[in-house]
């Protein structure tokens, strides 16, 4: 067996500079495609990436499930202790849950990537930035969302890894790089429109707000209601409309002084995941819920959001908003009940999902786009907040709208989709697609790509293999894409395909079964979509199907079976409810 440089992440700051020498991929997300004409001449290997194998994906998910309520009971003790408060267990968990489960999720792949690499690779050396372990400690999930899908973050967390686990096994070779202040500001691309809105929030929103003081009211934040259903809503609540946005989580350096607490049960010596995941917690912890918290809690009870609300509704801003949860989890304490609604696709669907689970597990009521379980009384079905009340029109003689996704290099949360370097296998599958297309209707297909590249260099891919399919960068409003439009190509199972079901545009769907994996119970709604020529799971099919109606989209998607199977499967997962804000004004006031 040949010995070789293991290489961690896309940053050639810590590659060998003999591109001569062996070299060991440890993923796919190694190698940017902008770098393929250097990367491609060396001697190199990738790791087989290991959940690959969707079983052991499963497996593991149940497995760091299970550790991440343990470790929440523990670090929910220890957090009370460190700030002299006594809350419960549901209020840290709506603080803190999303970036506990989330950052176990993550050490779990990268200290398990590097663990079967160095026991069944031989490995000669490995470089790693030397760094102020403090440098990438986020300040708050949001700052944390942006940093996790970086180089940079990654580098660390494999090098700390590396450094203390595995020094004795492998050479590791530590190089200073000079700082870049650019680095993990990671943003996802927005349109002017949404720039102008988000100003708006900023500045009038407060404002507006302030003239009509009331401090026990409903309360909605970020609730994917239209405007026109939000306002409808909350007059028939009995209150004058408020419009609420995000405030900002003050910005505190970590101190590493303060990081020196050990979590129950701890062994310093151990290297089972479980023990490495409570000695990364404290080092890694947002300044947000350790030295910021103080700060935190000051400026929410100081802000002008009400202080004694009826209720609060969010559909979104339970994850990544910290202002919003230790404000929301201070008013579950005194009895308030907290509703969250479904903000997008794949609920319902998915055999696990870590965001869905979270979701549910801290909200009193869950209000999904159609579906129920038997199983938890939370979820009650209200139809999609989103689509009532848009109508949207397509043009039977338009371009064809093929709607891309992308997902980070590296994992995060765990749920049924690619998960890393299988993103290069959902690429294949749209390239496919359009190979199987005659070149005079492939030239009329309008790819339009994920806004956030997220380093997979899109763009290019595509101008080098198709250059004669149109691009559109995301940055467009979908619905004003679809007015140009003859048929909705949806790629994957999220948002996208519920919307143009509900508001009626012609729609063909495909995806790899194996990816994108389906409870056993939903399967038959996507049978009957298959029954259509709607729902395929392979690209040549969905190819076939986009031929074989191209010249005559509208007699097809309108015939009296393909109407039935869509009412069904919307009223299932993306039902237009007439009566949404009736609906709505019951449960709250329930």
């Amino acid at each position: 067996m040949v010995a070789r440089i293991l290489i961690l992440t896309a940053d050639e700051f810590t590659w060998p500079n003999d591109n001569k020498k062996p070299v060991l991929f440890l993923g796919e997300w190694c190698r940017r495609y902008n770098r393929k004409s250097y990367w491609h001449r060396l001697n190199a290997e990738v790791v087989p990436y290991h959940w690959n194998d969707r079983q052991k994906l499963y497996k593991d998910y149940k497995r760091l499930q299970n550790l991440n309520e343990k470790l929440l009971i523990e670090l929910s003790e220890k957090l009370n202790q460190i700030h002299s408060v006594n809350f419960s267990l549901r209020y840290w968990k709506i603080l803190i849950g999303p970036w506990l489960g989330l950052f176990i999720e993550i050490l779990f792949d990268r200290w398990f990537m590097l663990k079967q690499t160095i026991e069944k690779k031989e490995i000669s050396e490995c470089a790693i930035i030397e760094r102020n372990p403090m440098s990438v400690v986020p300040n708050d999930m949001k700052h944390f969302s942006n940093l996790h899908i970086e180089d940079d973050w990654n580098e660390a967390i494999y090098g700390q890894l590396l450094n203390k686990y595995w020094n004795d096994l492998v050479t590791v070779k530590k190089i200073h790089k000079p700082s870049n202040n650019n680095e993990n500001n990671s943003q996802f691309g927005i349109s002017i429109n949404t720039y102008i809105k988000n100003n708006i929030e900023r500045f009038l929103i407060p404002l507006f707000n302030r003239l009509f003081p009331k401090d026990d009211g409903y309360f909605f934040i970020e609730s994917y209601l239209s405007l026109k259903t939000n306002i409808k809503l909350q007059i028939s609540l009995g209150q004058f409309p408020k419009l609420w946005s995000r405030l900002a989580v003050p910005t505190i350096k970590p101190n590493l002084h303060q990081r020196k607490f050990l979590l129950s049960d701890q062994k310093s010596a151990s290297t089972t995941f479980e023990d490495v995941v409570r000695q990364f917690i404290p080092l890694h912890i947002p300044t947000a819920y350790l030295e910021g918290y103080k700060d935190l809690r000051k400026v929410t009870s100081q802000c002008n959001w009400p202080k004694s609300p009826k209720c609060i509704f969010t559909s979104n801003a339970y994850n990544s908003s910290d202002f919003f949860k230790i404000w929301a989890a201070e008013k579950t304490e005194s009895n308030t009940k907290l509703i969250i609604g479904q903000h997008g696709g794949h609920f319902g669907m998915t055999p696990f999902a870590f965001h869905e689970k979270h979701q549910i597990d801290i909200a009193d009521k869950w209000l999904s786009w159609g579906w129920s379980d038997g199983s938890e009384p939370k979820i009650i079905p209200v139809g999609n907040l989103k689509c009532y009340d848009k109508k949207v029109k397509y043009n039977p003689n338009g371009v064809a709208l093929m709607v891309e996704m992308t997902l980070p290099r590296y994992s995060y949360h765990l749920a049924t989709f690619p998960i890393s370097g299988q993103w290069l296998d959902y690429l294949e599958d749209q390239k496919d697609f359009l190979k199987s297309l005659p070149y005079e209707i492939r030239k009329k297909v309008l790819l339009r790509l994920f806004p956030s590249d997220l380093g997979w260099d899109q763009i290019s891919r595509w101008k080098d293999d198709m250059p004669e399919v149109m691009i559109d960068t995301g940055k467009k409003n979908i619905r004003k894409l679809i007015k140009n439009s003859r048929i909705y190509i949806s790629t994957y199972n999220a948002t996208t395909y519920l919307e143009s079901l509900s508001w009626n545009i012609p729609t063909i769907i495909f995806w790899n079964p194996n990816h994108w994996e389906l409870k056993k119970e939903v399967e038959p709604y996507f049978e009957l979509l298959k029954s259509v020529g709607v729902f395929h799971e392979t690209p040549e099919s969905a190819a076939q199907k986009m031929i074989d109606v191209w010249n005559d989209i509208s007699s097809w998607w309108y015939s009296e079976k393909l109407q039935t199977a869509r009412q069904q499967f919307c009223k299932q997962f993306s039902r237009n409810n007439c009566t949404l804000a009736e609906d709505l004004k019951k449960i709250f006031k329930n």
